[in-house]
Formats: structure tokens, sequence, C-alpha cells
């Protein structure tokens, strides 16, 4: 890690992307960062990173509350560090102080119907969350999930049957200058 100029530190996250698994953040994160010619960085990378193994693991060995300290913890980080875009992981909204950290930043809500979350996610995939029954689970959160992504939200905006070119362009229009 090299050290942060002091331009760096006062420069906050030009966008953070939330949403459910299956919204799109890492992709539309990874274009929309090289549109506007900065980093991008994934929270759910910095806690493999910290961690020393997957989220999937993290889970399982260590438990749900465990990944969440994790989480939150890279999050602060991410947030007091980075800035380019930032994507966080699905359920990083869930802690009441990441909600207080996220005000004042620009905070894009990628929007999925259920349909194609499952069709990006996969019914097999290694998400921790989804396992028995990912439709149903994944629905649950996207229901428990949505009124904080709204609330958060200083953009919205739906990533529902469009290309991903065409929802960075809608992001990068709305972003404040």
């Amino acid at each position: 890690m090299t050290a942060a100029t002091p331009a760096e530190h006062a420069t906050r996250p030009r966008a953070v992307l939330i949403g459910p698994p299956g919204s799109g953040k890492t992709t539309i994160g990874r274009l929309l960062a090289d549109r506007l010619g900065v980093g991008f960085r994934d929270t759910d990378a910095d806690v493999e990173a910290t961690a020393g193994k997957t989220v999937s693991d993290i889970f399982v060995e260590d438990g749900e509350e465990h990944f969440r300290e994790l989480e939150a913890a890279a999050v602060r980080l991410a947030l007091a560090e980075h800035a380019g875009v930032l994507a966080l992981g699905g359920g990083a909204i869930l802690r009441p102080e990441t909600q207080e950290l996220l005000a004042g930043h620009t905070v894009v809500y990628l929007e999925v119907g259920l349909g194609e979350a499952v069709e990006r996610v996969g019914l097999g995939a290694a998400r921790p969350l989804l396992v028995l029954n990912p439709r149903a689970r994944l629905r649950k959160l996207m229901e428990q999930r949505r009124p904080i992504y709204e609330r958060l939200a200083t953009l919205r905006v739906s990533t529902e049957g469009r290309d991903p070119e065409e929802i960075v362009e809608q992001i990068v229009k709305e972003l404040p200058a």
C-alpha cells in the first residue's frame, strides 16, 4: 500500500455503488472507473485480501457476523482513502454505522429485478447467503434491503435489460460535477 498524498486524503470516492447480488456493481464499477479515469475498488475483494480467503470460506469457517465485521472495516477504510469508484457488497448497507458513513457520498443504487438478478448470479454460484433455495433467498434479501438501498441512494439507476455501457453513460451524466 502506498502513502496517500494530501490531495487524495481530501478526495472522496467519485461514486459508491450499492445494490443486491446480480445488480452489476462490479461490472458497472469497473466500466465507470475506466470511463472516469479513476481506480476501481470492491470491498468484497478487500475483505478477501485481509482474511486471506474467499467470502464464501469466511461465511462457512468464521460465520456471517465475522464477515460483516471485516466488511464494515473494509468499507470504512475505502470511504476514507479511495478517490475512485467503490463497489460495496450487497449486504454492507445493513450496518447502521455504514449507513452513517455513506451520508454525504454520491451513492448509486443499481436496481435490478429478481428474474434478471437470478440470471446474472446463477443458481449454482458460490454465494453464501443464497444456499438451499437461491431464488427464494435472493427475493427475500432484495425485499429486506430495498428500503435501505433507496434511502441511501443519491442516484437510482435501473440495470434491468440494459447494456452496461448505457448504464455507465447514464451514471456519468447524473454524477455531480
